[in-house]
């Protein structure tokens, strides 16, 4: 909860007056050195890992405090195959209040969110639950020529539908090291923490280098909710160089390393890695980017013996191809984002590191003035690393959401989906007993804003 008490203490602090709307053009020249705007470089979505918007570019908005609340309610046929031994329909009733900041001057961006639930199921009482979801995203520009960004995600939930980004507006990221949470335990006590600090540096006119240092955490509270899943962490750094060859044209190279660690009953599982990635990053308009990666990774992984005999195991070292890519288009009326990528990553649950294949698609479209709809999705394999581990292991997973949004006013929204979870684990008990999942959902959302500093 530290990480949430945290997020919650930046709100209250980005909500000062201290954000007015007006900015003078003394601090705007300030901000920029005196230069132009348009000589500032991008920073690469390969080497960022940021979510691409899901907005159009019409609902952009910025120094602005956001309240609102959502009523959900769902039908789901699948509640607790994994440990009853068959799946259990219910319909369920759930109310998330949100306060979100948006923040922005010349040098400091702020992008922040709080959003509690309260889930109640109407068969199984025993299954109602509260989450916390908060979300941080913060950009300062110590110069004209560095920038210090930070970002941090924490989900408390008991419902995996119930995360705001679940098949919903659907997040994309174009990074090369990505969080792994493609396994999916959809009624379990689960708390997931994510984070990276990023600090970059334009010291030419079209060169630029930079560092970043990652970290995720995925704990489960109850294990007997999720037999065959277990705790995971990891902790990765990189750094990178980027030449901007002409206007919209990016070329680099960033250095990655990672410390991927899983806690399966016998003990530790460690991997660390080591990653020399290319990239490619073209820009055809503001507001859109296509993105290329790709390099040798080395894997060193180290796994707990195996009963009965309990001997140690060798070491398996390995060296393995990543790669993938990204596209991303933001318009008036359509948002569209592609991602994918083969790295080692992380087994977000299973016992160990795995080579990680991920495809995530959405796009979301406007169909009338206040009606828009969105498709999204994703698909994911892991195959576990190690020597002491079997194929029934490994999988794989697909989940889709389609989703209408119909505004009403200016304040309220309609919006109507179904969701489909498929997932492929044999050797995992909380999944392969019943491994598909479907929801339909209707939520009706109460929404209004206020500009920061007035």
């Amino acid at each position: 909860m530290k990480n949430l008490r945290y997020i919650l203490g930046v709100l209250v602090l980005s909500a000062m007056p201290m954000w007015a709307q007006d900015n003078s053009a003394q601090e705007e020249a300030n901000a920029s050195g005196g230069g132009h705007p348009e000589d500032r470089m991008e920073t690469p979505p390969p080497v960022t890992g940021e979510l691409f918007p899901a907005t159009f570019t019409a609902e952009e908005r910025s120094n602005l405090l956001d309240f609102g609340v959502a009523f959900t309610a769902a039908y789901t046929d699948n509640l607790l195959a994994g440990v009853v031994g068959h799946p259990i329909s219910d319909v369920s009733y759930s109310v998330a209040p949100t306060i979100a900041i948006n923040a922005k001057t010349p040098r400091v961006r702020w992008v922040a969110s709080y959003q509690p639930g309260f889930t109640f199921y109407r068969r199984t009482s025993n299954l109602n639950e509260a989450d916390h979801n908060a979300t941080l995203d913060f950009q300062y520009r110590l110069s004209p020529h560095v920038t210090l960004s930070a970002r941090d995600s924490f989900m408390k939930s008991s419902n995996v539908f119930n995360q705001p980004d679940f098949g919903g507006t659907g997040a994309v990221s174009g990074g090369s090291q990505v969080p792994n949470f493609s396994v999916v335990a959809p009624v379990a006590d689960r708390l997931t923490n994510s984070g990276s600090v990023d600090l970059t540096y334009q010291f030419a006119l079209n060169q630029m280098v930079g560092a970043s240092g990652t970290f995720t955490n995925l704990h489960f509270p109850t294990p007997s909710q999720v037999p065959g899943l277990f705790d995971s962490s990891s902790q990765g750094g990189s750094a990178f160089y980027s030449w901007r060859i002409s206007k919209v044209h990016y070329l680099g190279l960033t250095y990655q390393y990672q410390r991927l660690l899983s806690y399966p009953e016998a003990g530790l599982n460690e991997t660390q890695t080591h990653a020399a990635i290319f990239f490619y990053t073209v820009y055809p308009t503001t507001h859109s980017s296509i993105s290329f990666f790709g390099g040798p990774q080395y894997s060193d992984t180290v796994q707990p013996p195996v009963p009965p005999l309990n001997l140690p195991l060798p070491a398996a070292h390995a060296w393995t191809p990543a790669a993938g890519g990204s596209i991303s288009w933001q318009g008036h009326f359509t948002t569209l984002a592609v991602s994918y990528s083969h790295v080692i990553s992380g087994g977000g649950g299973l016992a160990a590191a795995s080579h990680f294949d991920n495809v995530v698609p959405s796009i979301r479209r406007q169909i009338y003035r206040n009606l828009s709809a969105t498709l999204s999705g994703g698909y994911a394999q892991n195959k576990l690393l190690g020597n002491s581990l079997g194929g029934t292991y490994n999988g794989h997973s697909v989940s889709g959401t389609a989703a209408v949004e119909q505004l009403i006013g200016p304040y309220l929204s309609v919006r109507l989906g179904y969701t489909r979870l498929h997932q492929t684990y044999s050797g995992i008990a909380a999944i392969a007993i019943n491994p598909d999942t479907n929801r339909e959902f209707v939520a009706i959302s109460y929404h209004f804003s206020r500009p920061l500093g007035k």
